[in-house]
This record gives C-alpha cells, sequence and structure tokens, in this order.
C-alpha cells in the first residue's frame, strides 16, 4: 500500500509560520514517521490571511460557540474563515489518514485549550482549536492527535496504530469490495480489536453474521465506524494477554513443555510489568515462524505498523 497520509501544523515540521515569525521545537517521534508515512503541512492562520509575524489570537465565548478573534481588541472574528479554509483544504486530501495537531492551539489544539471571556480574563482550558473542531465534523473517525501528548507511549501507540488501520480501511474502501472481501477483512484485525476493546470485538462479529438485515453500504459504514471507535480504546495489559493466550492456543499441540513454559513466563512478566510487550510477541512471532498458521500469519495484531517505530517496546 501508498503511505498512509497524515496533515500536520506545519510550524510542528519547524516553518516559520507561528505568531512571533518561529517554528516549534522539532519532537523526535514525528521526526521518526517522516520517512513511514506522506506528511501535508497545513497553518489554518496563515491559510487565511493573517500575517507573520501577526497579533496573539484566541478563543472566546462560550463553548462550541467561540469566536477566533486577535487578543488585543477581540474586533474581528476569524472562525468561519478558519473553518472554510479547513474544508477547502481537507476536502484535496481524500485519503488523509490522520492528523498531528498543535498543543494549546486556539486554531489547531486537540483539548485543554485556553477559553476566554469578552473581558479578557481566562474562564477555562476546556476548549478545542476550530480546525479540530472542523475535523471532526468532516470526518469523526479520523485519528488526532497532538505534538504535546504524542510523549505519552500508549497514547503515541494508539495513535499511530490507528492511522495505519484507517490507511488500511481506506485503501480497503477504494478496492470497492463484496461481502467476501469484508469477511477477509474482519479476519484480519479480529485479534487486534479484541484487544482494544472486546465488547466492539462481540458487536463487529454479531454485524457480519446479520449482514442481510441491511444494505451492504450501510453496513460497510455501520462497520468502518464501530471498527475505528473500538481502536481508540487504549488496550490494557489484561486485555493484550487475553489475545495472546488465544493466539498460543494455536500452538499448543506443537510445542514442546520448556518452549511452553517459556512462553508462559514471558507472558507472566509482561502481565506484571517486568518486560514490555515486544518480549511475548517476539517469541510468539518465532513460534509462529517455525509452525506456521495461515490464520494466525494473517493478524495485524502481531504488526500493526512497521516494526522499526518500535512502539511496543514502551507498552
Amino acid at each position: 500500500m501508498n503511505k498512509p497520509l497524515v496533515g500536520i501544523g506545519a510550524c510542528l515540521l519547524g516553518q516559520p509560520v507561528r505568531y512571533n515569525g518561529d517554528g516549534k521545537k522539532k519532537n523526535k517521534y514525528i521526526e521518526a514517521l517522516k520517512d513511514l508515512v506522506e506528511y501535508k503541512s497545513l497553518c489554518p492562520e496563515l491559510g487565511i490571511g493573517l500575517g507573520v509575524p501577526r497579533p496573539i489570537i484566541r478563543l472566546v465565548g462560550d463553548l462550541s460557540k467561540e469566536r477566533l478573534t486577535d487578543s488585543d481588541t477581540q474586533s474581528q472574528n476569524y472562525r468561519s474563515e478558519l473553518e472554510q479554509y479547513t474544508v477547502k483544504e481537507i476536502s484535496k486530501l481524500a485519503g488523509i489518514s490522520g492528523y498531528i495537531l498543535v498543543k494549546d492551539s486556539p486554531s489547531c489544539g486537540y483539548q485543554r485549550v485556553k477559553r476566554y471571556d469578552e473581558n479578557g480574563h481566562m474562564v477555562g482550558r476546556d476548549a478545542q482549536g476550530i480546525l479540530t473542531q472542523t475535523l471532526q465534523k468532516l470526518d469523526p473517525l479520523l485519528p488526532l492527535e497532538e505534538d504535546g501528548r504524542l510523549n505519552d507511549p500508549a497514547l503515541r501507540e494508539n495513535f499511530i496504530q490507528r492511522v495505519f488501520a484507517y490507511h488500511h480501511w481506506k485503501n480497503f474502501l477504494a478496492s470497492e469490495p463484496g461481502f467476501s472481501d469484508l469477511l477477509d477483512f474482519w479476519s484480519s484485525y479480529k485479534y487486534q480489536v479484541m484487544a482494544h476493546h472486546i465488547v466492539s470485538y462481540r458487536e463487529l462479529g454479531q454485524m457480519l453474521s446479520d449482514a442481510t438485515a441491511q444494505p451492504f453500504n450501510d453496513l460497510l459504514k455501520n462497520f468502518g465506524t464501530l471498527f475505528m471507535q473500538a481502536l481508540s480504546h487504549i488496550p490494557s495489559r489484561k486485555s493484550h494477554v487475553n489475545v495472546i493466550d488465544h493466539m498460543r492456543g494455536y500452538l499448543k499441540n506443537k510445542l514442546n513443555k520448556n518452549q511452553k513454559r517459556e512462553l508462559q513466563n514471558l507472558v507472566e512478566q509482561y502481565r506484571n510489568g517486568i518486560v514490555p510487550l515486544i518480549v511475548p510477541i517476539t517469541l510468539l512471532k518465532h513460534f509462529f515462524m517455525e509452525h506456521q498458521h495461515s490464520y494466525i500469519e494473517r493478524q495485524v495484531y502481531l504488526q500493526p505498523y512497521p516494526e522499526s517505530l518500535g512502539l511496543r517496546n514502551l507498552v
């Protein structure tokens, strides 16, 4: 497949587009993705004609109805312009599979953005940037994360996992699939979804077993929605152990006692937080290389994104 297309704030790539003419300090996790995704950088404030340098802008008013104004005079509301800019630019990116937002930005912040009243007093850190709000309206399934939260290993791993899954889903839809193709797609993601949200795992299975209850296009839409919602849940150690236990069941009659004991010990060490997830997964993959199984070979769970990212070394 082609690389996932990921939108990103231009300042996060070091471009000098911030209000003071600076770029942001480079984030090593954003840099690590450069060769594995295709970045499309946007600066909405520059895009609507605000220059560099420019007055600081802020969100003013009630939640979801905030005005986007300059902090000095609050005389002009840029909200509509920024919404229109976002719609126009994102409409050019049909294959976009994720977006990296800018911490604390009134245009591009993901969460906890400062909000002010008409007198200039801060009334909360409870808002989202206008671009972010517009992105969520345009595509509620689009994986979003901001640069600051990428420093958290679990959030980073989950975001990147969802980016590659959404990219896969969009490529799948573009192939004009039939029902058997959808079953194959689901088959490859079963354990991945099980690790994230067992309730959704069961609901997706039931949805496919009742496939004739709705037109196929509706089935695709509803499946895609629940699929991406399931992956938005952060897996627990318990849920990963559950998946590993299911998978090693296929090795039940293949491994000798010492191999079984070795795998069991590593699973228990992971369960107790002594080793990261990559340790039992690596041994599991090794055993399946020796004892190949066509169903397991297709499981995205074993490698949901390029191994070079090393994300499972920290979760």
